[in-house]
């Protein structure tokens, strides 16, 4: 992408109204008499500083005193403090989150390091509230000075700031990674497997730290993904690395020879996980848990399974048993006729099943609405506690 294109691109992501501005009038955050004073006499009591002035608790302030206790006074936590709130308008639960994830943020220079990573951001173009929210996310990063390089990658790769934010609340070591090193180097192999980065990073929470591995590494994970059924072609990929990346080759052994005991042929396992890969991060008891009820309550054979995976993804309590109560009643009453897909009736959402299923009939059936908001999940939990007495 050409570089005016980028900047363009980037533009238009980030372009909001708002500006960067500062305050002067504003007092530093958590202003605390003990506190000050012990700032004016020369000594520093990193622990009473980290409760009176960034909000911890005693406990967490325990913790995080190591990282700033050999600071001869408190001078530069408190030019640190004030312009995050001035300069940025940090709300102080935000701060008191920046100081529990890295307390040695306190130490940083504001001159020399602070502002010159807000100029960088301010020049990429985000905005004053855009930073306000980035940094709680990643405070490591704002030491680093290749911040803005990062950001303006990742920003064009995922498409979105907000999207963006989305990805760092789970791995927030995104913008501090080498660029050269890791991050090109994973996307273009991404890409070659014809996998779209955006795509990814908003298919799952967990999945974008798939970025940050070690491209060697990323290589044998999408070759475990292919050994399991998931072509690297597939827009199923990302979720197979979701769960081949960070659950142990054993535990997915176990889980498939789960499988393989409950009925399910070779290529029926191979059928599963290609079509939802997801399945084999399951635990093993609800893996058992709805594949029993699936064949036993509901009736359905090991083949309609393998064709609909996706039934072994929802929840028997909240959702399979609670709807097969329901309608089971509606049949036995004639007020529904046949059997509907099991497949159909689980994965609606619930306020069209409800609008499908519930209401057209609360006048016949009385007591239909109550009953399927509690006495169903009474008989879930009942079905939950014979399975285990069993």
């Amino acid at each position: 992408m050409a570089v005016s294109h980028l900047r363009a691109a980037l533009s238009r992501i980030l372009r909001s109204p708002s500006r960067l501005l500062a305050s002067s009038h504003t007092p530093p955050l958590f202003l605390h008499s003990s506190a000050a004073a012990a700032s004016s006499s020369g000594s520093f009591a990193a622990e009473d500083y980290l409760v009176s002035r960034c909000g911890l608790t005693q406990a967490q302030a325990l913790k995080a005193a190591a990282k700033i206790s050999h600071l001869p006074s408190s001078a530069k936590p408190d030019a640190v403090l004030a312009y995050l709130e001035s300069t940025l308008r940090i709300p102080a639960a935000d701060v008191a989150r920046v100081v529990l994830m890295d307390a040695s943020f306190l130490c940083a220079d504001v001159e020399q390091t602070l502002s010159r990573r807000i100029a960088d951001l301010h020049d990429l173009g985000l905005s004053r509230d855009q930073i306000a929210r980035l940094l709680p996310l990643v405070p490591n990063s704002f030491r680093n000075r290749f911040l803005r390089s990062n950001l303006e990658f990742w920003l064009a790769e995922i498409g979105s700031f907000d999207k963006l934010l989305w990805v760092l609340r789970s791995c927030n070591s995104l913008l501090g990674m080498d660029l050269e090193k890791v991050a090109r180097p994973n996307v273009a192999f991404l890409r070659q497997c014809g996998q779209d980065i955006s795509e990814i990073a908003g298919s799952n929470l967990y999945i974008s730290r798939i970025f940050t591995m070690k491209p060697e590494l990323l290589k044998e994970t999408v070759q475990r993904a292919e050994e399991l059924g998931v072509e690297r072609s597939s827009r199923m990929l990302s979720r197979a690395l979701a769960v081949v990346a960070f659950v142990d080759k054993e535990v997915i052994d176990r889980r498939i020879q789960l499988l393989h005991n409950l009925g399910f042929s070779k290529d029926d396992v191979l059928a599963v996980v290609r079509k939802q890969p997801l399945v084999l991060g399951l635990s093993e008891q609800k893996i058992q848990g709805n594949v029993d009820f699936l064949t036993k309550d509901v009736g359905l054979e090991l083949s309609y399974i393998v064709r609909r995976p996706v039934l072994l993804m929802y929840s028997v309590e909240r959702r399979l048993l609670p709807r097969h109560c329901l309608l089971k009643v509606l049949r036995e009453k004639g007020l529904v006729k046949g059997k509907p897909d099991c497949l159909g009736t689980a994965s609606i959402g619930e306020k069209i099943f409800v609008e499908k299923y519930v209401r057209p009939f609360k006048n016949h059936v009385p007591g239909l609405t109550d009953d399927y908001a509690s006495k169903c999940w009474r008989k879930a939990m009942d079905g939950i506690r014979s399975q285990k007495t069993d």
